[in-house]
């Protein structure tokens, strides 16, 4: 048997327990910390779009004037997950 340590993404916790599977029969994982952000993940995302670096550079290409397109293309992501991904942003905004 082989035991493998997962860190919670979001807040680095060791408290994490097994949350299901996806129909891809990825394992999906749970935080149990209170105090986290990031309630569930997966280890190994297949789809560059879902990682929390990425999201973070999307954000960061739009402030630097990068257009949809050219943001989709660099990060090899689809211009809908951009667009989709920003209006997230805009929404939790305060302005």
């Amino acid at each position: 048997m082989v035991f493998i340590n997962v860190l919670c993404p979001g807040c680095g916790g060791l408290d994490i327990i097994k949350y299901g599977k996806l129909p891809n029969g990825e394992q999906r994982y749970h935080c149990n910390d209170l105090n986290c952000d990031r309630k569930t993940f997966i280890v190994n995302y297949q789809y560059n779009g879902c990682l929390p670096e990425v999201k973070n550079k999307i954000v960061d290409m739009t402030m630097n004037a990068s257009s949809i397109r050219n943001t989709a293309r660099v990060l090899k992501i689809s211009p809908t997950t951009v667009i989709s991904e920003l209006k997230k942003k805009r929404a939790t905004c305060n302005v």
